[in-house]
């Protein structure tokens, strides 16, 4: 290229040499969350629902004991609140171990 061509070019009158701005980022917004329910069968033992549950979850042994004595006497326990793609995949790991568990919507 020319050199005065080169030169043109970067002293052209028409570019901007305004700084430009950053495209206007939205917040984000919280994920919805998911109630994650244990329900009580007839199939396994206890001692088998709490470790599993303490296995599977954050939920350490008393408060896996308590969720599964809750299903036991009363059908159903809640046993943590997160998100959807999370609560999904604990549905599938506690069905894969025989056991029962739904998500609903936390309202």
């Amino acid at each position: 290229m020319p050199k005065d061509k080169a030169n043109s070019a970067k002293a052209d009158p028409t570019v901007s040499k305004s700084p430009t701005l950053a495209p206007a980022v939205a917040e984000p917004r919280p994920l919805p969350m998911f109630k994650v329910i244990l329900h009580n069968d007839d199939k396994n033992f206890i001692e088998d629902v709490v470790n599993l549950i303490v296995l599977l979850t954050p939920l350490n042994r008393q408060d896996a004991v308590k969720a599964t004595d809750e299903a036991h006497y009363t059908g159903f326990a809640l046993l943590l609140v997160t998100h959807k793609e999370r609560a999904e995949l604990y549905v599938e790991q506690f069905q894969s171990c025989g056991l029962t568990v739904t998500i609903e919507p936390d309202e």
